[in-house]
């Protein structure tokens, strides 16, 4: 598995539980609020309300939940006061780590988001410093237990994926795309018959940074910090985490 993956890995079997599904559900819903205000209510004409539906679903959250988020950017009041915000810093071992925001006060975010990098041994940084080492793509995880693995790459290849790759022993399969023909390789996939465990737009970095377990336990642990924070939508990083560091962190 890539560095991205293993973390948003990690980010997923955090959220599996309770206490975490409902800051999960929040955040999901703050983000197809802000598309919906962005592009429409209209699913059909507003692709980036599609794919953070489709994310909302994909975490099992209700319908209900999904439909009031909706309803919401077209309520004003609070929600005129949301706004996306990206920011960047740099981890342990040097990594370089983007946070994306959904905020109502930048003044309360940068403050706890400088004291999150500070704790976890990194620092916030300038705009610019270091979103050059990421690009958007799309990405999809499917659980190919039960499939021909080979058959479902063909699938996704055909249907127009740039990149697909599968771990020794593994019965995920990774799936790149470029952002724009996202939605058409997941539904080809869908249509194998194949589980879809995940499929967004993400910034993925270009080039990755292996760390060893100490520094990369203590960069799991600020990722987490900063993840946790209620105005924090997304967090990328460039670290690549070894097997045995996430062993580690997992003890720890």
């Amino acid at each position: 598995m890539s560095g991205h993956s293993k973390w948003s890995s990690i980010k997923h079997k955090k959220a599996a539980t309770d206490s975490k599904r409902g800051q999960l559900f929040t955040k999901l819903a703050r983000d197809i609020t802000m598309a919906a205000r962005q592009g429409g209510p209209d699913a059909d004409m507003n692709a980036a309300l599609r794919l953070a539906i489709t994310r909302a679903k994909d975490s099992n959250m209700p319908n209900a939940n999904i439909d009031r988020a909706v309803q919401r950017a077209a309520g004003g009041g609070d929600a005129d006061k949301l706004e996306e915000v990206q920011y960047e810093g740099y981890g342990p071992g040097g990594t370089a780590v983007i946070v994306d925001t959904v905020t109502d006060n930048r003044n309360r975010t940068v403050a706890e988001l400088r004291l999150a990098f500070s704790r976890g041994g990194g620092n916030l940084a300038e705009n610019g410093a270091v979103a050059w080492q990421f690009e958007l793509r799309g990405l999809i995880d499917v659980d190919a237990t039960g499939a021909d693995i080979d058959e479902v790459q063909l699938v996704a290849i055909e249907a127009g994926a740039i990149d697909v790759a599968v771990s020794e022993g593994s019965t995920i399969v990774e799936v790149t795309t470029e952002p724009g023909d996202l939605e058409a390789v997941r539904a080809a996939l869908d249509g194998a018959g194949v589980t879809i465990e995940k499929a967004e737009v993400s910034k993925v970095p270009q080039n990755t940074v292996a760390l060893d377990e100490k520094t990369g336990v203590a960069a799991i642990k600020m990722l987490e910090r900063l993840d946790d924070l209620d105005d924090v939508s997304r967090v990328y990083s460039n670290a690549d985490f070894p097997d045995e560091v996430l062993e580690a962190a997992a003890s720890a």
